[in-house]
């Protein structure tokens, strides 16, 4: 049987659909990875197709790695001579051989957005801008924005014209740039908007290109911004040979410049294009599924497209609201903890990073392992930045940033003043800091900081001999850097827990370098300073953790999970109430599609929850639960509302006594998964279930065992804590308090009812 077989009808059109431009729009888990590898198998195999003429395009590295070793798999022989790659990948990979048209030399550093931020305040203190008034932040968002429209500089100043902020903002981003080129450096939207000026500038390496890539493939096309729309469009301008895949539904990133009428008017701009829809959905169940499709449907500015499944039909959507986000925390904690699931099937996803805090609290409390995601990037703390300010500095000498944050660090003796006269010295001469170091005797008024700073560039130097010795690797070179510079002798004066936090972390990253040598066959520094700078947070999930997932509905786009949580469903939090009060129909339709997006998340279960009351900005806001919860039919929807459970308990028609929380306390009364005390571990077992209970929405009942297998000095296993010795056992009434001291999870206090402790004869 061909591999073309076990695709289904629309699949497999997709994949036998290579000439000329095609649209095919992708539903959630409708296994558009699998069309695009598929295409380029059959073009190579059955179409004759040089693998060298084949360019696929996605937007992270992860997606693209995939990518990458499925048409490995699929291909064979020639699949290395396939560009698979993100946009800014493969952009630099363009630029280094061609940008020195462009006024760059080919080892260009790429600015991170700390890099921006440095570079940013240098600017606006040397134009003597007040930063409370031009923020950095707010001067590189606009800056960005102007880029993904492909303004430059001077087009922004000529459409300045009669506003006095957008002046001074003209003048700031016209000193931004004169700044990158005086360090021979790109900010990554420049890695966009510098090929797109390369081609329009340059026929001849437009020409080659288009040769280059007969046939072209763009997933997530419904993120493009019009820097990327224009990028694809000149490389696919002679053959017109594009596939781009999307889901308009999907769209979402607005606010990164994305704009949703590329995949809408696709027609449009392509007159013959054709257009094919996958709408089997092969991951979710058809009750999750549903739900998402009566979600989306309410969105006018989209395609017409309805998923379905042949998937069982599964659980309800589950619907929690509770008083209070605290109480809404410990809810979806606790019902992580009495789930069957694994923690690394569980995610908890959420509109902004700001409620990741309560969530996070709760799972410390309870011993429930997690990971962030979009929290505190590796690349970013500040040990790691400073190494890589090294490489940097050793890489490339005209960058300024680089050289200055690493000039006394660590600390050599040379002071700001100092600095300040290099600096003064290399601007009267329009050269570069490192070079302006270089030549330190000859700074007027530098004293002994002259010597200090020569021993710094000789030692630069001295690396960058070593590194054009082949048998010299990179991650030898950190190792020297940490020991040569003193470095390392000056993370240990920060004390012992302090240094060896941060030599961990240099450490991963020399384990990194060392994973990049056994990749590349001729590994440069250059090339793998791109690498790190082009890494993204969620690129590093590490999957084989057992750790629930903590993110933000934008991270989450792209993966998926067993069980998902969906929280703060409330109007004003999500959708936003920027969005709610804007005048823009188009910002509650995008707030809708990201809503869209978590619930597609999920596979097996999906359980949304709002809280009535939530602290935000230091002040108490009351909310009524999110339209987009309205908009699910109530035959798809267990819904457990707050004024449902105050209104029955008016006539209670069971004992609350018979609750390991006793009668009449607070927790009781807590919605949904109900709760103990902060901190509290009993319910630190997954194998209690919740069951129903007429009036009360879900709760849990103990039964009291007559007796336990086990006694105090005895060893017992736990279904997740593992092998332990029970401590202390006490007769709580209601149920036994068994202390258990586990051999790897530690003190653990619980009822015996829902920890199921079973005794263990050694």
């Amino acid at each position: 049987m061909s591999i073309y077989d076990t695709l289904n009808s629309m699949q497999k059109e997709a994949v036998l659909q290579t000439e000329g431009p095609l649209l095919v729009l992708a539903g959630a888990g409708s296994g558009k990875t699998r069309v695009l590898t598929h295409r380029i198998a059959y073009l190579i195999e059955e179409k004759g197709v040089n693998p060298w003429n084949i360019l696929a395009i996605t937007f992270t590295n992860k997606a693209a790695g995939e990518m990458r070793e499925r048409v490995d798999r699929l291909v064979g022989f020639g699949a290395d001579s396939i560009w698979v790659s993100t946009f800014h990948s493969s952009c630099v990979r363009i630029l280094r051989r061609h940008i020195e048209s462009l006024g760059f030399s080919t080892n260009f550093t790429i600015y991170d957005s700390d890099d921006q931020k440095t570079l940013m305040r240098h600017v606006l203190k040397k134009l003597d801008f007040d930063p409370k008034v031009y923020k950095d932040r707010a001067m590189l968002g606009l800056i960005s924005t102007a880029k993904n429209e492909l303004v430059s500089a001077a087009e922004f100043e000529l459409s300045s014209s009669g506003d006095f902020r957008q002046q001074k903002a003209a003048l700031v981003y016209k000193e931004y740039q004169s700044q990158l080129r005086k360090n021979n450096a790109l900010d990554f939207d420049d890695l966009i908007m510098k090929t797109v000026e390369l081609f329009q500038n340059n026929p001849e390496v437009l020409n080659y290109y288009q040769e280059r890539f007969r046939y072209i493939m763009v997933d997530e096309y419904q993120d493009t911004n019009t820097a990327q729309f224009r990028f694809i469009s000149l490389l696919a301008g002679k053959y017109k040979n594009l596939c781009v895949v999307g889901d308009d539904d999907q769209s979402i990133y607005k606010f990164r410049g994305a704009n949703i009428e590329n995949i809408l008017n696709f027609e449009k701009s392509y007159n013959s294009a054709k257009v094919i829809k996958l709408e089997q959905n092969y991951r979710s169940s058809q009750n999750i599924l549903q739900a998402a499709n009566e979600v989306i449907r309410h969105n006018r500015g989209r395609k017409d497209k309805t998923l379905w499944t042949s998937n069982e039909e599964g659980p309800q959507v589950q619907f929690k609201q509770f008083e209070n986000a605290a109480e809404e925390a410990e809810a979806i904690v606790r019902d992580i903890l009495n789930s069957p699931s694994d923690y690394q099937d569980c995610a908890v996803l959420y509109r902004t990073n700001a409620q990741s805090r309560l969530i996070e609290e709760r799972c410390l409390q309870h011993n429930v392992p997690y990971r962030m995601v979009g929290g505190v990037n590796f690349y970013q703390r500040k040990e790691i930045k400073d190494i890589l300010a090294y490489l940097k500095t050793i890489a490339n000498g005209r960058d300024d940033l680089s050289a200055l944050r690493v000039i006394n660090v660590p600390k050599r003796g040379i002071g700001a003043t100092s600095i300040g006269k290099v600096q003064a010295f290399a601007s009267e001469r329009q050269m570069g800091i490192y070079d302006a170091f270089c030549r330190a005797k000859a700074v007027p008024g530098l004293g002994k900081a002259a010597d200090k700073i020569l021993v710094f560039t000789e030692k630069i130097e001295d690396f960058r001999n070593r590194l054009t010795e082949e048998t010299y690797s990179i991650h030898e070179l950190i190792e020297d850097i940490l020991d040569e510079t003193g470095y390392q002798k000056d993370l240990e004066a920060e004390g012992e827990i302090e240094f060896q936090t941060r030599l961990e972390n240099i450490e991963e990253l020399v384990n990194k370098a060392i994973s990049f040598e056994a990749e590349h066959e001729h590994p440069e520094l250059s090339e793998f300073l791109e690498e790190v700078a082009l890494v993204a947070d969620v690129d590093r999930m590490d999957e084989s953790e057992n750790r629930v997932t903590l993110m933000t509905l934008h991270s989450a786009k792209g993966l998926e999970f067993p069980r998902v949580y969906l929280s703060g469903m409330e109007d004003g939090l999500f959708p936003s109430m920027m969005a709610i009060s804007s005048d823009n129909k188009e910002d509650v339709e995008e707030e809708r599609r990201l809503c869209y997006v978590g619930i597609t998340r999920a596979q097996k279960f999906l359980m949304m929850t709002a809280a009535r009351q939530r602290m935000v900005n230091g002040e108490t806001r009351y909310s009524k639960v999110s339209r987009f919860v309205e908009e699910i039919p109530g035959e798809l929807l267990d819904s457990d509302r707050l004024e449902q459970r105050l209104s029955s308990r008016a006539k209670p028609d069971f004992d609350d006594s018979s609750l390991p929380w006793g009668k009449g306390t607070s927790s009781g009364r807590t919605a949904g998964v109900s709760s103990f005390g902060p901190g509290s571990n009993a319910y630190a077992s997954k194998s209690s279930k919740p069951v129903s209970t007429p009036g009360f929405g879900k709760a849990f009942t103990v039964e009291k065992p007559l007796s336990l297998g086990y006694k105090e000095g005895d060893r017992v296993s736990h279904i997740k804590f593992g092998l332990g010795e029970v401590k202390e056992i006490k007769d709580g009434g209601r149920d036994f308090e068994v202390t258990v001291h586990f051999d790897q999870a530690g003190v653990k206090k619980m009822f015996a009812s829902f920890a199921k402790l079973k005794l263990v004869r050694e």
